[in-house]
């Protein structure tokens, strides 16, 4: 009579570890300490995020994260492209890439026509854990917009490339190439205020409690070169910290206005 054999399933933690097999705590220690190497990542981001480039995470996953880049100068100036980044539950392992995907339409030979997904594998064939973070890719979403020619591409890379009709128009059209990269500007422009289902990040139009809050920042820390012509005071602490960030919002929520700019009370609705 042959000896019965438990199946994987029935088998004892002790005799998993024997057999060199996980045992559920020790998959979900690992996972664990994936999900807590991305929250480092995500706090990293804090002090070494790309300018003008932010991320927030999901209210709902932990793994995904919404974002926006404001593209300042070149052939995109005054574009505000919105995305998301998404890692997989095996992000921190070799060669897993995180995935980025461009909800805002991008015409760019980087950013695929249809999915709007940024191919990470062209500039990053393996992924390194130790070498490559949430970083790396914003720095990458960024370098895309202000590349002026391709030449540190190898020819299998440019095959590669997911818009494949921006990358001819670039090289042949110019003409044609900036006049198509203008309207995704404009209608990325057009569809600020539109909220994606489920983002973090949404934006609103200006109103009278936005002009407070930046009177009152521009009192406290410092005016910016900008604004170096107007009568705030030049003793103002340049260092901006949470505390006066939090002070000046519950001010602007409240309707308090600068008193070097007016004393008067934002009004406010009251019932019938």
């Amino acid at each position: 009579m042959l000896p019965i054999t438990p199946s994987p399933s029935r088998q004892s933690p002790m005799r998993a570890r024997r057999l060199g097999g996980q045992t559920p705590s020790t998959v979900d220690r690992d996972q664990a300490m994936r999900d807590y190497k991305l929250s480092i990542e995500y706090k990293h981001l804090k002090s070494h995020c790309p300018g003008g480039v932010f991320i927030v995470p999901s209210l709902d996953d932990v793994r995904l994260f919404h974002g926006v880049i404001f593209i300042r100068r070149g052939v995109f100036t005054n574009a505000i492209f919105k995305f998301t980044v998404t890692c997989s539950p095996q992000y921190n392992d070799t060669n897993t890439h995180p995935k980025v995907v461009f909800s805002s339409y991008v015409y760019n030979p980087h950013v695929h026509p249809e999915t709007g997904e940024v191919d990470l594998k062209i500039p990053y064939p393996e992924w390194i854990p130790h070498k490559h973070f949430l970083v790396t890719a914003l720095t990458y979403i960024k370098k895309i917009f202000y590349i002026k020619d391709f030449s540190d591409l190898s020819e299998e890379a440019k095959l590669k490339l997911p818009n494949q009709d921006a990358y001819n128009k670039f090289l042949n059209d110019q003409e044609g190439y900036r006049r198509r990269v203008a309207e995704c500007v404009k209608e990325a422009q057009r569809s600020t205020y539109t909220s994606i289902p489920g983002s973090t990040i949404r934006f609103t139009e200006e109103n009278m409690t936005h002009q407070i809050m930046r009177d009152l920042l521009a009192e406290r820390f410092g005016a910016n070169d900008d604004e170096a012509n107007t009568s705030f005071d030049s003793s103002a602490s340049s260092v901006v910290t949470k505390e006066g960030v939090l002070e000046s919002i519950q001010r602007a929520q409240a309707g308090i206005r600068s008193p070097k700019t007016s004393p008067k009370l934002m009004p406010r609705a009251t019932p019938k």
